[in-house]
């Protein structure tokens, strides 16, 4: 029953993360908010809602373990996961705007994360304030860049003229679609862990890791298909870095994160900060630039091992 719960719980988040995304862009025209600034802020905003509901939801409900994993194993999951079947798909060509900001801030947050919940084995709410501050920095940083470049980001131009009682229908649609599934989800995922004998922080960094992955996957897969832009790197690491300044940054000024499982500092974490360094070598050897299809396997291989050791540690 505990994987129904799952499953359900993973549905309504979907599906409040694409209430919430449609909503909130729609109110940003009428707000007259440009393009640019919706795509950077107001949809990576959105879409770390239903992450930001779970780990929230978790750490209130006295379950820390989950809200500090969900967003770690979501980091590996993005890098060993989602870009190494992409990659497998279609070789990605990536740009050098990766490590002159991407990659240095995302390796920063990550780093600024393992520091202080090693300090002092938890995440309080002035450390919280630095990583969502920060993030805020960067979001400015990138919008400045993006006007210099002129980059236009790709917002559905339809939402402009959403009447004012459909907003509103959507946010509420979003926001308990949201709620119910976190809820669920977090339910499930402490039914499951004790079901299977593992901790809390396993299937956090695995199942639900993976879970919140699958609709970033399944559009990257498509598109890679297709064809098309396969998968922004730059996106994925955003993702990341929201996830670490907005998600993690949020849930710890509103309520102390302590650390519960040692696995989290002692393992999980170094696994994150090694698929994020490791994405520099990949990049540079030996094709400048491109992560192919051998590379995009041998992620996907360290991200079978990274789960087989997690369940493995718990045997």
């Amino acid at each position: 029953m505990s994987l129904v719960w799952i499953i359900l719980g993973l549905m309504l988040l979907v599906i409040g993360g694409e209430f919430l995304v449609r909503s909130s862009v729609a109110l940003s025209f009428k707000l007259n908010i440009s393009k640019m600034v919706i795509g950077m802020t107001v949809v990576s905003f959105a879409t770390s809602a239903p992450e930001l509901l779970v780990s929230l939801n978790a750490a209130l409900t006295g379950s820390p373990a989950i809200a500090i994993n969900n967003v770690i194993g979501s980091n590996i999951a993005n890098i060993g996961l989602v870009l190494g079947i992409t990659a497998l798909v279609s070789s990605i060509a990536v740009d050098k705007s990766f490590y002159k900001l991407n990659w240095p801030v995302m390796m920063l947050f990550s780093i600024a994360l393992y520091y202080f919940l090693y300090n002092d084995n938890q995440l309080i709410p002035l450390e919280g304030a630095v990583l969502f501050g920060a993030l805020i920095i960067f979001l400015i940083v990138l919008i400045k860049s993006a006007k210099k470049d002129k980059v236009i980001e790709d917002v559905d131009d339809s939402l402009a003229v959403v009447s004012n009682f459909k907003i509103v229908l959507w946010l509420l649609i979003g926001a308990l679609a949201l709620y119910f599934g976190s809820e669920w989800l977090v339910d499930g995922a402490k039914d499951l862990a004790a079901a299977l004998g593992v901790s809390d922080a396993v299937i956090a960094a695995t199942v639900i890791a993976i879970g919140t992955s699958v609709p970033e996957l399944a559009a990257s897969v498509i598109a890679a298909v297709k064809k098309e832009k396969a998968l922004s790197l730059g996106n994925l690491i955003g993702s990341n870095i929201f996830n670490i300044g907005s998600v993690l940054g949020l849930t710890s000024i509103i309520k102390t994160i302590p650390i519960t499982d040692s696995a989290i500092l002692n393992r999980d974490i170094f696994w994150m900060l090694a698929f994020a360094a490791v994405l520099i070598p990949l990049i540079i050897i030996p094709k400048k630039f491109q992560i192919s299809r051998y590379k995009g396997l041998l992620l996907v291989v360290a991200y079978g091992a990274f789960i087989f050791m997690a369940f493995k540690s718990q045997a």
